[in-house]
């Protein structure tokens, strides 16, 4: 598996091609913007209906991240569940996944925009986390430093073979990292657009997720 290694802050970070960030010091791994349940919530709001195996699909590649890494810290960087109810309606067996991935592990959630609340999961419930001298948050903040965030789901775009490929992608300066969004379906902002330009400092990289890491200068 082909992986980006690069500081923050003085913090030695490891961002995998699934899109989970890793941090070896601290045994961490860190995920954004899961968004278990969209195929489900897609259907209870009668709009355009997905495949039904996104939560499965997604929770997967969070076992294997897991079992490559040895994580005994995870870390859900907010819109873990696609809504409240999404949280609730899901399965059975996808709960027993949960917990089964919690097991022995330090569990964070972090708030995002689309599961504001607690759900009735383990783990830690927090709006945001610091571990010095990093701080976790679902939404970047304009002037922060050492700061690690989702939310916007950044994706960008490289030409190979005369075709342009777009990939969910990693924006990392000095100050921040924004992480993809590591949920199957979950669709992506392009890194030109004014939200992400205005964060990222204009020496900031973006490191394409797929089967291997790329690196290339952020696309404006």
């Amino acid at each position: 598996m082909t992986t980006h290694a690069f500081t923050l802050a003085g913090a030695r970070l490891i961002a995998l091609p699934t899109g989970a960030l890793y941090w070896p010091d601290h045994n961490l791994l860190c995920v954004s913007d899961l968004h278990l349940g969209k195929s489900e919530r897609r259907a209870r709001l009668g709009t355009t209906s997905l495949p039904p195996y996104e939560t499965q699909d997604t929770l997967a590649r969070l076992d294997a991240d897991l079992r490559t890494t040895g994580a005994k810290t995870v870390i859900c960087l907010g819109d873990s569940f696609d809504d409240s109810a999404a949280a609730d309606a899901l399965g059975e067996d996808e709960k027993l996944w949960i917990a089964t991935l919690q097991s022995g592990r330090r569990w964070v959630w972090i708030e995002g925009n689309h599961d504001p609340g607690p759900v009735d999961l383990g783990g830690t419930h927090l709006a945001e986390l610091p571990v010095p001298p990093l701080t976790f948050r679902h939404i970047a903040r304009p002037g922060a430093s050492g700061e690690l965030s989702g939310h916007y789901h950044p994706k960008a775009s490289v030409h190979a073979r005369g075709r342009s490929v777009s990939r969910p992608a990693f924006l990392i300066d000095t100050d921040r990292v924004i992480l993809p969004a590591y949920g199957t379906y979950t669709g992506g902002l392009r890194s030109d657009d004014t939200p992400l330009t205005d964060l990222m400092r204009p020496e900031a990289v973006a490191v394409l997720t797929g089967t291997a890491t790329r690196v290339i200068p952020m696309p404006r």
